[in-house]
């Protein structure tokens, strides 16, 4: 629960240093009253409690995949859920496009916030110390650079390092806060719902614009679902409502009654709750937590690419398990390295948070409506919910996530169009990667044989054979590997003894030895085998084949064994539909995926790399 605190609550955590100051922003055209006061806190709170709360912690944190959350995961629910006989391929497309609109815009906020989560930070530090006006830009490259190099060290572990951070940061809130309430009780008042209503009701014309400052207060709480995977359910919601709820209600309404009791607090109720001595220290926390904040976005990050990969969105990348006790504990270098060199140039380009902070709060907003349709789906067909209250609960929740994309959409030109272009991009190369190794499999798949039949065929027609073993990798132990044909057909031989064999990753840390080979011997020396390795394990092929030699008293020399992988193209006459850009994009992505040979642990001198386009 500590490490959860320092990974997933950091976004959402910070968000009292500037969401109450900028709902009560003279430009939304609202006049500063008691009532409006208290009405923007009930929104405030309520919004907690129905958006983070009911939804996310209470409703969207169920929905886990193999233990995982995020937006893909929810996808791949929901298209178990819609699966059947009766199920019409646009409602299948439909899941399929929600699901992807709501990882790109994750994408999306996974740049921008530790970009302008340091930057606030930074720029804090340089009101409390006018001095170091200079070196603002160079402080906050510093300070994410030190941030993206310690992921490799795992979330588990930058959870630790952080959890006591912001341990801290929610109890300072809470007895900030706290103390105001205490003084002004009458702030209380906000906990009635009518609060709210009545407000939207008086302001009908600028509830969109305080809306849009008001959905601040709940940006990060799409982390809690997307890093369920690092650390569980159980201890993000154990997090959430006994030390991040407590700590942001009670800091929110003491704000509240500061304003109420001196309106010149206005300028910045936040750091106005603590004495003058405070204030500096305070600078210091609050900047170590908003740079604490933007971990939350970087691990779900992780998630989601890996996710993607194994659902065929994305090509294969390095991934690193980071934890032997969570599967989601991961660290993606290239995904790291990726996000390090956007963020940076946001910095060097934008150079202010308020120059950023435009461009927030319009991909939370539109991930949040995504995940209330997928969601629906899943309760509606996979738990088997009561239907009406399913519909009933679904509409709630959009009507009130539609209400803030509106109300951010009105910042779109202001800034709002870096996060759809990122999330735009992201999507491309999405359905670019799907779309054409989905090509290259088909096409794959009318060239295969079935292994059996070949097997057969040997027998009637052998071919020369040398010594030796030849283990030919493939993701079907049941059909013939390209790289074997393409063997018999160029050097016309084949090994005394042959290995199809098919690698399977499972949900345990480790896979105990009796079980991690299975093998069927065929006839004509040739072997159909499957290896199966923990997510802590490397999948070790070499390995593998001296357990399979000791288990089955095979005569198998490390010298003497050669190792066949085909790595795979597709070319552009297999491709159609796809126009010339995307094509080209296709190959790239093609040309710069993981090498299997790599992955798999395999001696660059035993190795023989066979192309196959298709």
């Amino acid at each position: 629960m500590i490490a959860a605190l320092g990974v997933v609550f950091g976004d959402i955590g910070t968000s009292p240093l500037y969401a109450f100051k900028e709902t009560l922003n003279p430009e939304h055209g609202v006049a500063f009253t008691p009532d409006a006061v208290l009405g923007l806190l009930s929104l405030i709170f309520w919004g907690l409690m129905f958006v983070v709360t009911l939804k996310y912690v209470v409703f969207v944190l169920r929905a886990d995949h193999d233990g995982e959350g995020g937006i893909l995961a929810l996808q791949a629910l929901a298209r178990s859920a819609a699966a059947g006989p009766r199920t019409r391929p646009w409602v299948w497309n439909a899941i399929g496009v929600l699901g992807l609109v709501g990882a790109a815009m994750f994408y999306g906020d996974s740049l921008i916030t530790p970009a302008i989560s340091v930057l606030s930070a930074v720029e804090g530090l340089e009101v409390q110390a006018p001095v170091l006006q200079r070196v603002v830009i160079p402080i906050t490259i510093l300070i994410l650079l030190a941030l993206f190099a310690v992921q490799r060290k795992g979330t588990g572990v930058v959870g630790k390092v952080f959890g006591p951070v912001m341990v801290l940061w929610f109890l300072v809130l809470a007895i900030a806060g706290g103390w105001q309430v205490l003084q002004h009780p009458q702030v209380l008042a906000a906990l009635d719902p009518r609060r709210a209503i009545g407000f939207l009701v008086e302001h009908r014309l600028q509830s969109l614009g305080v809306l849009g400052a008001v959905f601040l207060a709940f940006t990060g709480g799409e982390a809690l679902y997307a890093d369920m995977g690092h650390f569980g359910a159980r201890a993000i919601r154990l997090a959430w409502l006994f030390i991040a709820l407590p700590g942001l209600a009670l800091n929110y309404f003491g704000q509240g009654a500061l304003v109420l009791a001196n309106p010149a607090a206005i300028d910045n109720p936040f750091f106005r709750l603590f004495p003058a001595w405070g204030v500096v220290p305070m600078v210091v926390l609050a900047a170590m937590a908003t740079v604490i904040a933007s971990q939350a976005v970087i691990s779900g990050a992780f998630s989601l690419t890996a996710q993607a990969m194994r659902m065929g969105y994305l090509p294969r990348m390095r991934v690193v398990q980071t934890s032997s006790s969570a599967i989601g504990q991961i660290y993606v270098p290239v995904v790291n390295w990726l996000l390090m060199t956007g963020v940076l140039l946001l910095v060097l380009g934008f150079r202010s948070s308020g120059a950023l902070s435009a461009a927030y709060g319009i991909a939370v907003s539109v991930t949040m409506v995504t995940t209330t349709l997928l969601a629906g789906i899943v309760a509606w067909g996979l738990w088997r919910w009561n239907r009406v209250a399913v519909v009933l609960g679904v509409v709630a929740f959009a009507v009130v996530d539609l209400a803030f994309v509106a109300a951010n959409s009105l910042k779109i030109a202001e800034g709002g169009w870096l996060t759809l272009a990122v999330a735009a991009g992201v999507m491309v190369l999405f359905t670019t990667w799907a779309k054409g190794r989905r090509l290259g499999l088909e096409a794959a798949a009318a060239e295969s044989l079935p292994l059996d039949s070949f097997v057969e065929s040997l027998a009637l027609n052998m071919p020369h054979r040398v010594r030796g073993t030849a283990v030919f990798l493939n993701a079907d132990a049941t059909a013939v590997p390209h790289a074997l044909l393409h063997n018999l057909k160029h050097n016309q031989v084949l090994h005394e003894q042959v290995i199809v064999l098919r690698v399977l990753a499972c949900d345990t840390p480790r896979v105990d030895a009796r079980h991690r080979i299975e093998a069927e011997s065929l006839t004509g020396g040739v072997w159909m085998v499957t290896a199966r390795h923990g997510f802590m394990e490397r999948p070790d092929v070499p390995e593998f084949i001296r357990i399979l030699a000791y288990q089955k008293t095979l005569a198998i020399d490390s010298m003497t064994t050669s190792y066949f992988v085909s790595r795979a193209s597709v070319g552009e006459e297999n491709l159609p539909g796809m126009n010339p850009v995307r094509r080209a994009l296709f190959g790239w992505l093609q040309r710069n995926a993981g090498r299997a040979s790599d992955y798999f642990e395999l001696p660059d001198n035993r190795l023989v790399e066979m192309g196959q386009r298709t």
